[in-house]
């Protein structure tokens, strides 16, 4: 891999020449660009719709995908001061474990992991840091810390960075697969068989970019579950993350016909949902299992239901099958 500088000011440009990498070959152009440059998947998207990224002097198109050792040359943004992030107390955010390496934290709902374009609520990123934790800077600069991620509607269990070394040693632990991640969700109609694995590559939906789906050529994305509950119209579920693609437990249940109960984005029933009390998916990272990123040592952590999930198992406790 190679790059040109043209110029370091403020309203300059980069253009920057590479060969794609082994690791993102056959991915989209816009997925493994946005892997590769560190950029977010809009900045990447922006660029290829400008026209700022090109092969053999043809500009590319996101729906594309790359080959290993294909020369692109991708124009850069300006630079741009960043925006600080907001250091922002959340209500209910709680940690569970802190040491000199790591904070691990119970992320409520309503809290994003990191900024990111188009979201101004609370991070987990500015909320640690108004409380006087020292994040690792490791990492592109507004993720500073973060090495796996919730959804904004998610709740449940996620470990930080403090340090570099923490921050190197857990990206190869959860890129390796050797952080066991459970997490709990409820889910529309009975599942059959009642335990089982889900193979089924996912990738951004072809029409809708809000959303992902089960696509052909897609990442490999390989999701463990077991019922823990049959209720009269929905299932308890267990599930055991093997990889960890964004909205992965959503996609996979939703193309089996059992949407997560109140994730609309994935075609569950409003009405349900409302008649539960649920305003976002049901969806809990329950358990985290990792070893020390310094020591060694096992870590295990669990997280209790919040609120709102344990009020919707109430007003199912009537309702279950014999």
């Amino acid at each position: 891999m190679s790059q040109s500088n043209f110029g370091l000011g403020r309203n300059s440009r980069e253009l920057r020449t590479l060969a794609v990498p082994e690791g993102v070959a056959g991915e989209r152009i816009d997925s493994a660009l946005t892997r590769v440059l560190g950029l977010s998947r809009t900045a990447v998207v922006r660029l290829l719709e400008d026209g700022d990224i090109t092969t053999d002097g043809r500009a590319l198109q996101k729906s594309e995908r790359v080959e290993a050792g294909q020369i692109i040359e991708v124009l850069l943004p300006a630079p741009l001061n960043p925006d600080p992030i907001p250091l922002t107390p959340i209500e209910g955010l709680t940690v569970v474990y802190d040491d000199d390496a790591i904070v691990v934290i119970d992320k409520p709902v309503g809290c994003a992991a990191h900024p990111s374009p188009g979201w101004t609520g609370p991070t987990v990123v500015g909320a640690l840091t108004a409380a006087g934790y020292t994040i690792t800077t490791t990492g592109p600069a507004e993720r500073a810390g973060i090495v796996h991620r919730l959804d904004v509607g998610t709740s449940g269990l996620m470990v930080v960075a403090k340090s570099d070394q923490a921050y190197h040693v857990l990206k190869d632990a959860f890129r390796d697969r050797t952080v066991e991640k459970i997490y709990h969700a409820l889910i529309q109609g009975h599942i059959d068989p009642s335990s089982g694995t889900i193979d089924a590559p996912i990738d951004r939906h072809p029409k809708e970019d809000h959303r992902f789906g089960v696509v052909a050529n897609g990442k490999i994305s390989i999701t463990h579950y077991e019922v823990i509950e049959y209720y009269r119209s929905v299932s308890l579920v267990q599930v055991e993350l093997e990889t960890g693609r964004t909205h992965q437990i959503r996609v996979h249940f939703s193309a089996l016909h059992h949407p997560l109960v109140g994730d609309t984005t994935y075609g569950a029933d409003p009405v349900l949902a409302k008649s539960l009390g649920m305003a976002r998916p049901w969806l809990h990272a329950l358990e985290l299992r990792f070893a020390h990123p310094i020591t060694g040592a096992p870590m295990s952590f669990k997280a209790p239901y919040p609120s709102d999930l344990q009020t919707s198992l109430g007003l199912l406790s009537d309702a279950v099958l014999p």
